[in-house]
This record gives C-alpha cells, sequence and structure tokens, in this order.
C-alpha cells in the first residue's frame, strides 16, 4: 500500500500517521515493524520514528502474498448473495445449513469456499469478522485485507458493530421488551455444547442479550434481538434458559417438525467502514423458512419494514 504524504501529513512521525489518522492497532504497526520492508519510505525501511516530509511515497507491506492462503480452501462455485463489498469488506447474506469455514466433513460447502471461488482471480485469505453458527442465517461480514481484519476486529472487540437477530421463540418472554443478563461457559465434557452457570464457576463469562418481542400467537413469538456481549450460542442458550427456546434448536430446546433448523436468522448489522470510518449497515430479508414458520404460528410482524432498530432496541 503507497500513501502520499501531502501537506496536511507532513511533519508527523510514522507512528503518529499509523495509529492516529489511520487508526492502526498496536498489533498491526508491531507486524508491520517487524516485517521484511514492512514500512518505506521512497522505497528505503525507516522506523516508526521517521519524521515524513511533503512530497514522500509512504509503503508498507500488508497486501496478502501466496504464501498467506490456506492450502486446505479450495474454492466452489456455490451461490452465495452479496450484500456489500468492496477492497476493504464483503458482506454476505450465509443461507442456513452452511458453515461459515472448513471443518470436519464440511470442505467444500463452506462461506469460506464460495468466496474464495469468487475472488480466485486474486490472492484471497478468508477473514470473518462475526462466525454464524451452520444454521444461523443473515449478515456476515468478513474483511479482505490485514487491516481491515485488524480494524474490524478493534472495532468488534470495542462493542462498534451491532447486530440484530431475528428469532422465533416456543414461547412468549414473560416481559415483552428487556434484557436477559446471565454467566455462560462451554458445558463439561462438550466441545459445542454452551450452559448458563454461576459468576465464580470456572469458564464463567458474562452475557448480556437485549430484546423485544414483535408478534406472538399460538404459544410462540417472533422476538427482535441483539446480543450486546459475543458469546458462543448466546441468544439460543439465554431464551432456553427462560423457557422459550429457539424454534427447531434441538440442542437447547426440540427440533421442529416445520423448519429443520433452529429459526435465527442475523438480520441486520451495522459498523464502521475500515477505511473511511463511515457507519455502514447492511441487511438481509427474513429467509423463506422462517416466513412460513411465522405463517404457522400466526406472527404477522412486518417483515420487510422492521421499527427503527435504535428505538426498538432498549438502550438501558
Amino acid at each position: 500500500m503507497d500513501i502520499p504524504i501531502g501537506p496536511e501529513r507532513a511533519g508527523k512521525t510514522v507512528r503518529e500517521l499509523l495509529t492516529g489518522e489511520m487508526g492502526y492497532s498496536s498489533n498491526l504497526l508491531k507486524r508491520l515493524k517487524f516485517s521484511e520492508n514492512g514500512i518505506r519510505v521512497d522505497g528505503e525501511w525507516v522506523t516508526v520514528r521517521h519524521v515524513l516530509r511533503e512530497g514522500e511515497i509512504l509503503s508498507l507491506a500488508v497486501e496478502d502474498r501466496p504464501e498467506d492462503v490456506s492450502p486446505y480452501l479450495i474454492p466452489n462455485d456455490l451461490p452465495l448473495e452479496v450484500l456489500y463489498e468492496d477492497e476493504w469488506i464483503t458482506a454476505v447474506n450465509k443461507p442456513p445449513d452452511m458453515p461459515a469455514h472448513p471443518s470436519q466433513g464440511h470442505h467444500l460447502d463452506t462461506v469460506a469456499n464460495a468466496l474464495a471461488y469468487r475472488y480466485r482471480n486474486r490472492v484471497y485469505v478468508f477473514r470473518p469478522v462475526n462466525r454464524l453458527d451452520r444454521d444461523t442465517s443473515g449478515c456476515m461480514l468478513t474483511s479482505n485485507t490485514k487491516d481491515a481484519s485488524f480494524k474490524m476486529y478493534a472495532a468488534m472487540t470495542g462493542g462498534r458493530i451491532a447486530k440484530r437477530y431475528l428469532a422465533v421463540l416456543d414461547g412468549i418472554p414473560e416481559e415483552r421488551t428487556g434484557a436477559l443478563h446471565s454467566y455462560l461457559r462451554r458445558k463439561p465434557d462438550s466441545v459445542i455444547e454452551r450452559e448458563e452457570c454461576c459468576p465464580d464457576d470456572e469458564g464463567a463469562k458474562p452475557a448480556e442479550t437485549r430484546f423485544r418481542v414483535l408478534a406472538e400467537g399460538s404459544g410462540h413469538s417472533l422476538v427482535l434481538c441483539s446480543p450486546v456481549t459475543g458469546r458462543t450460542h448466546q441468544i439460543r442458550v439465554q431464551f432456553a434458559g427462560i423457557g422459550c427456546p429457539v424454534s427447531g434448536d434441538s440442542l437447547y430446546g426440540e427440533a421442529s417438525p416445520l423448519i429443520p433448523r433452529h429459526a435465527l436468522h442475523s438480520c441486520r448489522t451495522t459498523f464502521p467502514h475500515p477505511a473511511t470510518g463511515e457507519t455502514m449497515t447492511v441487511t438481509a430479508p427474513l429467509p423463506r423458512d422462517m416466513r412460513i414458520l411465522c405463517g404457522a404460528f400466526g406472527l404477522t410482524a412486518d417483515f420487510p419494514e422492521l421499527p427503527d432498530f435504535d428505538e426498538t432496541i432498549p438502550s438501558d
């Protein structure tokens, strides 16, 4: 990456420019410092203490190299809706029953395989920003460059990425709006399953999910929810904990004859663009299987025009 130094950048050190205006993390800066030709000015290696002058060209070795590509990621032409893409970020509408990345038994049918095929004419490294369970559908973000990945990770851990989900529940929460607070940990002797626990239990981590009931009928409900924390299976475990498991969730509730997966959909994600800082929003409409399920239960919320999210999700 080449960065021309104009009058507004002249006089700054490389460190000041990268950690200030460009928002580079200390980890990325450290990686550049210790990479061969990581930081150069006019083709010459410099330290982060170098004071930039007008007319210079600052070059950063942030491009992906062929050796960065996983040899186990096989490009495969799979149908995958792209919600937004540019050189920094790609957002997709992940369908149900598609894993995010390859694993045992899933070597060719993942989001990673589909994106590797889409970007097969360039060096491509799969870098998910948020991972969705295989059966969870909806908005999923991936970073297309090293520096975008570092910035999106910082945004995620800093609470600057807001995720909204729609879930159909077996049951109706007693409160129509509120927040679920508990502690979660991995269930002993299980790699996958999580459980609610006491705060002083080994591995306990606090979890919070805000929610609002949008519709109810036939003993079921449609809720809009926002995970404040990002624990594994958080939404599924916490709603099961109040006696309202996600419909079709055979792990924390019961399988359903009406839908072959848990009825959870990431419908909207808001995030700061890693290059410009502009607030971006991507949305994914409720998929057909969840619409049919809602119809069967008489849940008649206006799906295309959901209420404003900032007003819908409680802030306290």
